[in-house]
C-alpha cells in the first residue's frame, strides 16, 4: 500500500505539472496580431496616460496582476465585483489600478469587440507598468481567456507579510514557481508601497518586553518610527524602497542586505540560506553584469508567473465589462 500511495503521488505530480505545460501552451506571442493588431499599443498608451499622471499606479498594475495569478490563475478574476468576490478578502485591501484596466477594456472594446480579454490586458498593463518605471520590458504572450469564479475565500492562499519564507516557498512551489522566482518576483517591491499597519508591529512589539525587531539596522529603525509613530495613521503609505521608490532597480536587494527591509516577509529573505544565496547576487556591488541579471529575470519570471492556470474557452470566456462576467 505505501509503495502504491508514492507512485500515485508521483504520477499525479507528473499529471499536474503536464496540465499546467499544457495550458501554458494556448499562450502565444502576438496572438492578437490579426484580431486585434493595435490591442497591445492600446493597453500601453493607456497605461501611459495613467502613469503621468500618477506614477504610483506601476506598483498597483503590478500587485493586481499578481494577486490575478495566484487566485484561480490569470484570468482577471480579480476584476470581478461582488460582495463575496476576491476584491471583497481582507488581503485585497488596498489594491488598484482597476480603472486602467476598465479604461483600456472600453478603448479596445470600441476597436475590436469582443476580442481582447481582460486578463491579457492586466498581464500587459503590469509590463508596461514596469517598463515606465525605468525597469525591464519582454514579451507577453497572450491568449488568456477571462474566468467566471471570483471567491473571496481562495484568497487565504496569497503570500503574507507574515509569512516565514518555508511558507513563502510553500505558496510559490504550488504555483509552479521556485524560490529563484519567489525572490525574483519579490523584487517588484522596489516599486512597492505598503501600510504601517502592516509592519509597525517590527517597530514597537516584536518582542515579548516590546523591543523592536533586531533585524531592522538602529539608523532605518530610527526613521521608520519616524513615518510610523505608535499612535499614527496606520493607513499612511510607505514606499517599500525608500532609496528609490519610483525607480525598478535593485536597491530593494541591498535594502535586505544591510536590515533595511519594511516587511517582514522581505527581510527573512536574508536569513534563509537558499533564498539568501538569490538576494546576495542581486544585490552585489559589481554593475554590470549582476545589475542587469535581476532586469533579464525579472521578465522570465514574469513570463512564468503569468501562466499559471490559463483558462481556455471552455471554462473561460472574453468579458465584454471586465468587472463582470457575460
Amino acid at each position: 500500500m505505501g509503495v502504491y500511495f508514492g507512485n500515485y503521488c508521483y504520477v499525479m505530480i507528473i499529471v499536474l505539472v503536464l496540465g499546467a505545460e499544457v495550458r501554458s501552451q494556448l499562450l502565444k506571442n502576438g496572438y492578437y496580431s490579426t484580431s486585434c493588431p493595435k490591442a497591445e499599443s492600446i493597453v500601453r498608451s493607456t497605461v501611459e496616460s495613467h502613469f503621468d499622471s500618477d506614477p504610483t499606479i506601476s506598483p498597483g498594475l503590478l500587485r493586481l496582476h499578481f494577486h490575478d495569478c495566484f487566485v484561480q490563475g490569470c484570468d482577471g478574476s480579480v476584476l470581478i465585483k461582488g460582495k463575496s468576490a476576491e476584491q471583497a478578502a481582507l488581503a485585497s485591501s488596498g489594491l488598484r489600478g482597476f480603472e486602467v484596466i476598465d479604461d483600456a477594456k472600453a478603448r479596445l472594446e470600441s476597436v475590436c469587440p469582443g476580442v481582447v480579454s481582460c486578463a491579457d490586458i492586466l498581464a500587459l498593463a503590469a509590463r508596461d507598468a514596469v517598463d515606465l518605471s525605468s525597469g525591464p520590458s519582454w514579451t507577453v504572450p497572450t491568449g488568456r481567456k477571462d474566468g467566471r469564479i471570483s471567491l473571496a475565500s481562495e484568497a487565504s492562499n496569497l503570500p503574507s507579510p507574515l509569512d516565514s519564507v518555508a511558507v513563502q516557498k510553500q505558496k510559490f512551489q504550488a504555483k509552479g514557481l521556485d524560490t529563484h522566482d519567489l525572490v525574483t518576483l519579490l523584487g517588484a517591491h522596489t516599486i512597492g508601497q505598503t501600510d504601517c499597519q502592516f509592519f509597525r508591529y517590527r517597530l514597537y512589539n516584536f518582542t515579548v518586553t516590546g523591543n523592536s525587531d533586531p533585524t531592522i539596522s538602529p539608523s532605518f529603525l530610527t526613521q521608520l518610527k519616524t513615518l510610523c509613530p505608535p499612535n499614527g495613521d496606520g493607513s499612511k503609505r510607505v514606499a517599500l524602497d525608500i532609496g528609490s521608490p519610483s525607480n525598478f532597480d535593485v536597491s530593494f536587494f541591498k535594502n535586505l542586505r544591510d536590515g533595511n527591509g519594511i516587511l517582514e516577509s522581505d527581510q527573512r529573505l536574508w536569513s534563509d540560506s537558499e533564498t539568501n544565496d538569490v538576494v546576495k547576487k542581486y544585490a552585489s556591488t559589481i554593475r554590470g553584469l549582476l545589475g542587469f541579471r535581476f532586469d533579464n529575470e525579472f521578465g522570465k519570471a514574469m513570463i512564468k508567473m503569468s501562466s499559471i492556470d490559463i483558462k481556455s474557452d471552455v471554462d473561460g470566456e472574453v468579458r465584454k465589462i471586465c468587472s463582470q462576467v457575460n
